[in-house]
């Protein structure tokens, strides 16, 4: 037991020096939370929305007709990363809707999992015009917010899908075609990053190869697709 303590201190230890890191230098904690939400947890989603209320850090604010904060299961093994909304996404006010949506559910179906028991976000919480690259300022005014988003999930493993995304979490600028596929660990996250499902429409002849990234995953999760013909398929 006293093993695992000092663990769980070392963790929690990790987790607060990288918040300093990130320029958060207060959580707050509503008065008898924290022993409700066990050890090394700072804190829920609920209070990290409420805390990005409706939010104009940023000058992404201006044309965004919603805040896409993320959705799934709030204790996630596997948390998915993109880089922001698109246009479905400002819309309905979710993550992943739209056409590259539909392609990551088809890859969840094929590796057994319902959207409810992953989580789902993205870089940046607002879309970016006409659905271009996050510029960096904007990156570095959101990316505390997701931060705080997987220190409350705690996931065994995080799927960045696509350059900016894998990039940023694992603050290198490394090409995805050299990265992807490979376990990384950062800032106490199991992280493998893979290509974005809106590539894959782009390019469909990569979809084998996110396939086996996700086998990856699967296979350091203890769990298997639901056949072995099973994959994402050539739509």
């Amino acid at each position: 037991m006293g093993m695992d303590r000092a663990k769980i201190a070392a963790r929690i230890g990790e987790h607060l020096a990288f918040l300093q890191e990130m320029g958060i230098r207060e959580i707050r904690v509503p008065k008898g939370k924290a022993a409700r939400q066990g050890p090394g947890k700072i804190e829920g989603l609920e209070e990290i929305r409420i805390d990005l209320g409706d939010c104009t850090r940023c000058p992404l604010h201006q044309g965004r007709k919603q805040i896409v904060f993320g959705e799934g299961n709030s204790s996630a093994d596997l948390v998915f990363v993109g880089e922001g909304p698109g246009r479905d996404e400002d819309l309905q006010g979710r993550p992943f809707v739209g056409r590259a949506g539909q392609l990551l559910d088809r890859i969840l179906q094929a590796m057994g999992l319902r959207r409810e028991e992953v989580y789902i976000a993205n870089m940046v919480k607002c879309r970016p015009p006409g659905n271009r690259v996050p510029q960096k300022t904007e990156i570095d005014t959101c990316v505390p917010f997701l931060m705080r988003q997987l220190q409350a999930i705690r996931p065994r493993i995080v799927c960045t899908m696509g350059s900016v995304a894998s990039q940023t979490l694992l603050e290198i600028q490394t090409p995805i075609s050299r990265i992807r596929g490979k376990f990384h660990e950062r800032h106490g996250l199991l992280i493998l990053p893979t290509f974005h499902p809106a590539y894959l429409l782009r390019n469909p002849e990569k979809k084998r190869e996110v396939w086996i990234d996700m086998k990856v995953i699967l296979a350091k999760l203890g769990l298997e697709p639901p056949s072995r013909k099973s994959g994402i398929g050539s739509q």
